[in-house]
């Protein structure tokens, strides 16, 4: 496998594909056809020296995930709506209009986003340790409490996911997750992007979000097991003033694995590749369609494999099929 830079998410019934500052969004319309929007987006890490630190510049690449990702997931909703009958605007809706004027969707937008990390804090960190709190009075071992506090993260996490992948619009994002990793698989490992190769390609892939929570569970007991308080409430401070350590520290993990092919890399990889079976899914050929798109809007594949794959394309080896086919 060779690295090749690029990332992306699923969005609905589409496929965001990021390559440095570049990034293309395609979704399959309801009409059949393929709407592409193109832009660029520079990340805070890029902004300011300090936040592209190692162990720091984690919490702040999640951060851009997470605003990029709500700017192209409410893109792609946008072919989605029912404009047949345009409904009266609510209060909340009013009131963001009239304070926020033509800004109103990046207020909301940020409004959700907050709200969607509170919500995370409470039902994956705090949740928990209330749930194994229980135990206590059986458990008297503050490392096997941290373990059980982990397992029990875990377990809410995936019941979490399969709950949500009961959803027609969740199983279809999780094809188009399938079909975005399948896409940088196959060109990672050499092969041409085209429907056959692509279709034949992994959908588990060592750089996924799923990985990287894992990852945070994992590391989480790990520091939870020394962090010792006495008091329930310090418990709760301290598993949320720790998270952007752990997050940190799971972003160097992860980014590690995802440039390494080392044997110990790939058996880090490994249980969070397994917990990829429950967040991605085979996509069908017009999914693959849609993700092929993507990739080829921001990345120049073709000059990808001759520089990295020189025994299988020799330079020009591209031009010279074009001449041929067209010959």
């Amino acid at each position: 496998m060779k690295y090749s830079g690029i990332g992306g998410q699923a969005v609905l019934e589409g496929i965001m594909m990021k390559n440095g500052d570049q990034y293309a969004t395609a979704v399959r319309k309801p009409d059949g056809t393929i709407a592409v929007e193109k832009d660029t987006y520079v990340s805070m890490t890029e902004k300011v020296k300090f936040f592209s630190l190692p162990f720091v510049r984690g919490v702040f690449s999640f951060a851009d995930s997470m605003i990029l990702g709500m700017k192209t997931l409410t893109w792609s909703a946008s072919f989605f709506e029912d404009d047949e009958q345009e409904e009266e605007p609510g209060k909340f809706e009013k009131f963001l209009i009239d304070h926020f004027g033509e800004k109103a969707e990046s207020a909301l937008m940020s409004l959700v986003m907050v709200f969607s990390v509170f919500m995370a804090i409470a039902i994956f960190m705090v949740l928990p340790l209330l749930i194994a709190g229980v135990f206590r009075r059986f458990i008297t071992s503050d490392t096997i409490m941290a373990i059980l506090e982990g397992f029990i993260r875990i377990g809410i996490f995936v019941a979490y996911i399969k709950i949500i992948s009961r959803m027609e619009d969740i199983k279809r994002t999780f094809m188009y997750h399938g079909s975005e990793h399948k896409c940088i698989n196959c060109l990672e490992h050499g092969l041409e992007l085209n429907v056959a190769n692509v279709r034949k390609s992994s959908k588990e892939h060592k750089r996924c979000g799923t990985s990287f929570l894992l990852i945070v569970m994992v590391i989480s007991i790990l520091f939870f097991m020394v962090v010792r308080v006495d008091t329930i409430w310090l418990r709760i401070v301290s598993r949320i003033i720790l998270i952007p350590v752990i997050a940190g520290i799971s972003y160097e993990v992860l980014r590690l694995a995802g440039r390494s092919n080392s044997k110990i890399m790939d058996l880090v990889s490994r249980p969070g590749m397994w917990m990829q079976g429950l967040t991605t899914t085979e996509p069908d050929d017009s999914m693959i369609e849609v993700a092929i798109v993507a990739v080829e809007q921001v990345f120049d594949w073709k000059k990808y494999l001759e520089e990295n794959f020189p025994e299988t394309y020799p330079k020009g080896y591209f031009k010279k099929a074009e001449g041929n086919a067209a010959c």
